[in-house]
């Protein structure tokens, strides 16, 4: 269960508490079955797999959780086809369209009626949380899927004030520069994928992929202007990832050198692979974001934060 995407938060250490009664607090808000009129819910969901009924699996300061959904598939074409037909049969009827607000009531009728026939979507999203450095780390790219993941979060625990990273010195400037000199912080190489962007509004955005970024190619566009937003990047041999001006980290992929250990541990059970890969995986992810901290600034919150 390797993370593919970052999203990161930071929390204060007060929130350190809070996670010791984590389990507790996530039960009152676990995952129900969409309703048949509704048309989604969201609660958490066992980490471990519909088989288990946990909701928290821990590993030192880190504390493992999915937040699952339910989403009724009702497509809008189909609303919309049915309530012309309903439509058509008052004005063959009654040789009349119904005004504004009878299709409303219309519209509200045939959604209704279908959403009980309507097939159920269900997703989980992993999350977890760094008791100790204070991170939320999110598996998804997607900004709003990770922020309805905090605010799933907080409402579990009442007090949940986990903000989105902010940096003292600019990605994308920094990025740019290494870029530019191929001087990267100690343990850092490129890796073969870059997004360039003129900084101007509507300017022009180039995207390389499985291309020498050293080349002249990529050094023309730097020279005239162009700054990073998004960079492949290898870190410490470990891990490749495509690191973005937001410091939001896709394509993550834990290398041969870390998959080995894995592969040498023979797993008992699903539980036992499940915190095996958990504990690797933190552990990698904890260095990684030690240096995430160091190269762009990203100060831990205080309580006024």
């Amino acid at each position: 269960m390797f993370f593919r995407n970052l999203t990161l938060f930071r929390f204060p250490e007060s929130v350190a508490k809070s996670i010791k009664r984590l389990p507790d607090d996530l039960e009152q808000h676990r995952l129900r079955e969409c309703g048949p009129l509704e048309l989604a819910t969201r609660g958490f969901v066992s980490p471990y797999g519909r088989d288990s009924e946990v909701l928290v699996h821990g590993t030192g300061a880190f504390s493992l959780l999915a937040v699952g959904s339910e989403e009724r598939l009702l497509p809008g074409v189909v609303v919309a086809e049915e309530l012309a037909d309903r439509i058509a049969k008052i004005g063959e009827k009654q040789g009349r369209r119904p005004g504004a607000k009878e299709r409303k009531r219309l519209k509200e009728e045939v959604i209704s009626e279908l959403l009980p026939r309507a097939f159920v979507r269900p997703s989980r999203l992993f999350a977890y949380l760094d008791g100790k450095d204070g991170w939320f780390v999110v598996d998804s790219a997607s900004r709003k899927a990770a922020e309805d993941a905090v605010s799933q979060v907080r409402e579990a625990l009442g007090r949940f004030p986990a903000t989105p990273m902010a940096s003292e010195e600019s990605p994308r400037a920094l990025m740019t520069g290494w870029l530019i000199d191929g001087k990267l912080p100690q343990g850092l190489a490129l890796g073969d994928e870059v997004e360039l962007r003129d900084p101007a509004e509507s300017g022009a955005v180039v995207r390389c992929r499985r291309q020498d970024l050293e080349s002249d190619e990529v050094r023309e566009h730097l020279k005239s202007g162009k700054q990073v937003f998004q960079l492949g990047l290898i870190f410490d041999d470990r891990m490749s990832f495509v690191l973005g001006e937001d410091l939001t980290i896709r394509k993550l992929r834990f290398l041969d050198v870390v998959l080995d250990t894995i592969a040498e541990d023979s797993a008992e059970s699903a539980a036992a692979e499940l915190d095996a890969t958990f504990a690797l995986m933190t552990l990698e992810l904890k260095n990684l974001l030690e240096h995430l901290q160091q190269w762009f600034g990203i100060p831990r919150p205080g309580e006024r934060d």
